[in-house]
């Protein structure tokens, strides 16, 4: 059976005298941990140990992202340099959109700068229960139309996960350069049919305390994406607890565990048209999604588009992307297409030369 794994000095330190950095929820880790342990009382205290040195690493000096340029409301715009024809970037409104400028070495944002792209990211900020009724349309309408109404001109947007899908329905209400959707759902009827029941079940125990507090937090989002794949989640902590500490790998993995366990709460309305509208009934891939009474069909577009798709994303499947006719295919998961090891060939490098040929077809 070969020797356990040695497990470094520092990840055992006890859990109790660690900074509660996560995982949210950590109840419902500790559980999906014991499960998917019991029979392996040895796995069980290497991933603990790993637990453990994810609380207690260090994490040097916090990171920064660009600038503000504009505001509206809670949202900010924040500019990453470069000149020309600006490229607004969407994240999802679900997790921090500090995964496009993770660090030094892993920030997509960045690397377009230094390619000469005039690039600014869509900041969320956090919510709170006073805009319990601003709905993911709201979000579009309201937030994000009149940021893009800000720039010198028209943008080029390029949206992650949904916000590739609020991306896509702004750029059937007002003009842009160019629409580039990564890994961004809009057939919801293409994720898998347990997937969806799970994702019901999930939303029907939630939603009455969600529609008490006015928000859905962020720890019911991620006990969604803990279900699907708890193999996983427990793995990767069995193996940074073997991780030669402060190496480049164990610092990669404590930034995007930080970055998975932060994160905002959705307004209810929002989450509700996720679970509800988007999820349950399809409303996007069916052109039944309306902003401010006006359909969103993106058969209707008029502006260049493009899809960049992971064969291997657990979060987003490949099936329930837009169905554009330029769509590109990637062997990459959710997050590692945006700062996994082979992003830069994959999707950084394919991004840049599309929206570079893009913009200068104009």
């Amino acid at each position: 059976m070969g020797d356990p794994p040695r497990v470094h000095d520092s990840a055992v330190t006890p859990f109790h005298t660690a900074p509660q950095h996560g995982p949210r929820p950590l109840p419902l880790f500790l559980e999906m941990l014991r499960t998917q342990t019991a029979q392996s009382p040895e796995r069980l205290r290497v991933a603990l140990a790993g637990l453990a040195a994810y609380q207690a690493a260090d994490r040097g000096p916090r990171r920064r992202l660009g600038g503000v340029k504009h505001r509206r409301g809670r949202v900010r715009l924040r500019a990453y340099g470069g000149s020309g024809t600006p490229v607004m970037v969407v994240p999802s409104l679900i997790n921090p959109p500090f995964i496009l400028d993770l660090a030094r070495q892993q920030s997509m944002l960045r690397w377009l700068a230094a390619k000469g792209h005039r690039v600014f990211l869509v900041d969320w900020g956090t919510p709170d229960a006073s805009v319990r009724d601003m709905d993911v349309a709201d979000h579009v309408s309201r937030l994000l139309l009149p940021l893009i109404a800000r720039l010198p001109e028209p943008p080029l947007l390029m949206g992650y996960c949904l916000g590739g899908t609020m991306a896509a329905a702004a750029a059937c209400l007002t003009p842009v350069a160019g629409l580039a959707m990564v890994a961004a759902p809009w057939r919801f009827g293409g994720f898998d049919v347990a997937a969806r029941a799970r994702i019901a079940d999930l939303w029907k125990t939630a939603q009455p305390a969600c529609a008490a507090m006015g928000l859905v937090p962020m720890e019911v989002l991620q006990a969604g994406f803990w279900q699907l794949d708890p193999k996983r989640t427990i793995a990767k902590y069995e193996a940074f607890a073997v991780m030669e500490p402060g190496s480049p790998e164990a610092r990669s993995f404590v930034a995007l565990e930080d970055w998975a366990n932060a994160g905002a709460p959705l307004t209810y309305a929002a989450g509700a048209q996720i679970f509800e509208g988007m999820f349950a009934d399809d409303v996007t891939g069916t052109n039944r999604w309306t902003i401010t009474g006006r359909p969103i069909d993106l058969d209707e577009l008029t502006c260049p588009t493009v899809d960049f798709v992971s064969l291997h994303d657990r979060i987003v499947p490949a099936a329930s992307a837009a169905g554009f006719a330029d769509r590109r295919e990637l062997a990459a998961g959710h997050v590692g297409m945006i700062v996994g090891r082979g992003a830069r060939t994959q999707l950084w490098e394919p991004l840049d030369h599309w929206i570079s040929q893009t913009l200068k077809a104009r």
